[in-house]
């Protein structure tokens, strides 16, 4: 089926002239969602700096304590998907208040927790939160921003997406120095609720909403599929426990059920009743960014576990100076963000992409010459170009993607890029793990150090991600800047 066959766009506010006071209530609206993103976005990497004392205080193996992030992304894949049908069905509103409610109360179930498994629970009660919140946010920044001006606002997300994340282990870090780990819920629970009971007073409805049926079938193929797929790949490589199943089984679900799902969407796609309608797809444009996300995101991933590996283990430094070390990276990703959204406005996609990739490629090269004898200050210059290349990336990748899609489609492709960075992340995360232990099993056979075989491990890791940006390099040349044609419908420029 080809784009000339999709139901004809409604036109958003971003198609009307925009009088001052609905250019207020939009930026008022954008604001609010850009906060309340933040708050539950960095909750999602608080965890990992904590994970040695819980493990102490709660009384519970490494493989438990796992579960408190791996649950979280196992949600947030089963959620995303369904949330270009919630998107498409409900109000902004009525959504928001669902997403911050749901986040506030797993922060508060989680904060007083009394064991592991109560705190499961609020992590997985906080991750159905994030999951709706980064989608919403997308949906309506390209329902209501101008086309010319939505790089801009493109930059101020991607402060969100890069910043949150960098100093959630350095808050962390700094909590657990002088409180119990329950404070890092404490401390965030009074902001949730802030953010909640500001966006339910301020926020107004901007989108409108078309009955759907929801296809209940989808939904459990979508558990399946994206569920399998992330537990399957943040379980392979790890020790097989009694009685646990090995990693390639719940891969195969997920594998089996991703094809399954797939063949649903586009039967449903005809009756315009899909689940995540993947005419998105029929965007060569929105197509090639999704390719580039995914290369891009499982490099960054498996650069964020690999180097706090590799400046503990290889080069001895304590945690907390390890997430200070990374955090500068991310405070230089968000500041260039809005740069990079202004000039996306201006130049369009493939001159910042390019240099970008390119840039990307060649730091994670420079990676694999890193040994125990490399000084610690060109780790920190290597990780704040990195984080430079990847700004110069994701602000016109997210910008071109989604201005690719007609209108009708916003909230499925937010959902489809929501579900590509997670299946990413776990897809590095994976892939660079399991090839850094199979390489530093092999060198301490031959006789090498731990120290000296985990650094060749890591060289091996990052030598793989190495080859892998190369394909971002060259699919940064075919991405093309969105247009409007004469009835305010978005097609790349010359396609």
């Amino acid at each position: 089926m080809t784009e000339a066959t999709l139901p004809a766009p409604p036109r958003t506010s971003a198609d009307l002239p925009e009088d001052p006071q609905t250019a207020r209530r939009n930026s008022r609206v954008i604001s609010l969602l850009l906060v309340s993103a933040f708050v539950v976005i960095l909750n999602e990497t608080i965890m990992g700096v904590a994970l040695p004392k819980l493990m102490a205080d709660l009384q519970i193996p490494a493989t438990a304590a796992q579960w408190l992030t791996t649950a979280f992304m196992l949600t947030m894949a089963v959620v995303i998907p369904i949330t270009g049908y919630l998107l498409q069905r409900f109000n902004t509103r009525p959504i928001f208040i669902a997403a911050m409610s749901l986040f506030s109360l797993g922060t508060l179930i989680s904060a007083m927790a009394p064991g592991f498994e109560v705190l499961l629970v609020g992590r997985v009660v906080q991750a159905s939160g994030t999951a709706i919140m980064m989608p919403l946010l997308m949906t309506t920044v390209m329902t209501l921003v101008p086309v010319a001006s939505r790089g801009r606002t493109m930059g101020n997300i991607a402060i969100v997406m890069s910043v949150a994340p960098a100093i959630g282990p350095t808050i962390s870090g700094l909590i657990l120095s002088v409180l119990d780990w329950r404070w890092m819920f404490w401390l965030v629970l009074p902001i949730a609720i802030g953010a909640l009971i500001l966006g339910a007073s301020r926020i107004e409805n901007v989108t409108t909403p078309r009955k759907a049926p929801v296809d209940v079938l989808s939904v459990l193929l979508s558990v399946f599929a994206f569920g399998g797929l992330i537990y399957g790949l943040s379980t392979l490589g790890a020790p097989a426990e009694d009685g646990s199943l090995p990693g390639w089984v719940p891969l195969v679900v997920g594998i089996v059920g991703l094809i399954a799902f797939v063949l649903r969407q586009l039967v449903l796609h005809k009756s315009d009743r899909a689940l995540l309608d993947l005419r998105t797809f029929t965007s060569t444009t929105f197509t090639v960014s999704i390719v580039m996300m995914f290369v891009s995101m499982m490099a960054l991933f498996g650069t964020l576990i690999m180097l706090p590996i590799y400046l503990q283990t290889v080069l001895g430094l304590e945690p907390v100076v390890t997430g200070l070390l990374m955090l500068p990276g991310g405070l230089v990703m968000g500041l260039l963000g809005p740069i990079v959204g202004r000039l996306y406005d201006r130049v369009g996609p493939r001159v910042l992409l390019v240099p970008g990739s390119i840039i990307v490629s060649g730091v994670i090269w420079s990676m694999t010459l890193m040994n125990e004898h490399t000084p610690f200050v060109l780790v920190l210059i290597a990780h704040i170009t990195l984080s430079i290349g990847l700004a110069l990336m994701f602000t016109p990748l997210f910008t071109a993607g989604l201005g690719a899609v007609r209108p009708a489609l916003y909230s499925h492709g937010s959902a489809i890029v929501g579900t590509v960075q997670q299946l990413a992340g776990a897809v590095g995360t994976a892939l660079f793990v399991a090839v850094m232990s199979t390489q530093m099993l092999a060198l301490k056979s031959d006789g090498l150090s731990v120290t000296s075989a985990t650094a060749g491990g890591i060289q091996a890791a990052f030598l793989c991600g190495a080859v892998i940006s190369l394909f971002a390099v060259a699919a940064s040349f075919f991405v093309k800047k969105p247009v409007v044609d004469p009835a305010h419908e978005m097609v790349p420029s010359g396609h």
